[in-house]
């Protein structure tokens, strides 16, 4: 089980960004790998409970883009049964999500992942974080064009609705390290799915 804790990095200067980040996020739903909704837990901070590495993957890269999270993901086993309430939750995931969030604060990419004393937690933690490092370095026709694909358009047809030439879609894509994202997607799900099953 994974559970993540993040908080807003330095959200005295800037506006409450809790609203928007629960809106887009409880959107996946059950399907999409959450096992109980991301709630405000205090302040400016947010928890969620996840299942799915993969989907942990896609939430912890969708904070990063926003560029306004400290991300601390937890791996591990909760008390049972697991309440309806996210904030109502107990169990040793729930503590590493509190000090992955405690140890992201000063983490150069602002996340950290916590697992049981075992090395592969620490090395799914450094495969996001070099996701991480390859997102905070994208530019935003770069953006573009990963958006397109990672909407179901062909390069052909990315080219066609930008306006450009499918040359320069593939040079965006190259620019952006589109293949290195995805490549690295699976990787750190993978990761995440060994230090999860080190629990079991």
């Amino acid at each position: 089980m994974f559970v993540l804790t993040v908080d807003q990095h330095r959200s005295r200067s800037h506006p409450d960004g809790v609203p928007a980040a629960l809106e887009a996020l409880n959107k996946r739903g059950s399907d999409g790998g959450l096992s109980r909704e991301f709630e405000r837990t205090a302040g400016d901070e947010i928890q969620g409970v996840m299942s799915s590495p993969e989907a942990v993957v896609d939430v912890v890269l969708t904070l990063v883009r926003s560029g306004t999270w400290n991300i601390g993901v937890g791996v591990g086993a909760a008390s049972e049964p697991l309440p309806r309430s996210t904030r109502a939750g107990h169990g040793e995931v729930f503590v590493r999500a509190r000090a992955g969030v405690e140890r992201a604060k000063n983490a150069p990419q602002r996340l950290w992942v916590v697992g049981a004393e075992d090395p592969r937690a620490e090395r799914a933690g450094t495969a996001l974080m070099l996701l991480a490092a390859v997102l905070r370095r994208r530019s935003k026709l770069g953006w573009e064009a990963v958006d397109m694909l990672r909407s179901g358009c062909s390069r052909a047809e990315a080219a066609e609705r930008l306006g450009v030439s499918p040359a320069a879609i593939s040079y965006r894509l190259q620019a952006a390290g589109w293949a290195e994202e995805e490549r690295g997607r699976d990787l750190a799900a993978a990761l995440l799915a060994e230090a999860d099953a080190e629990v079991d």
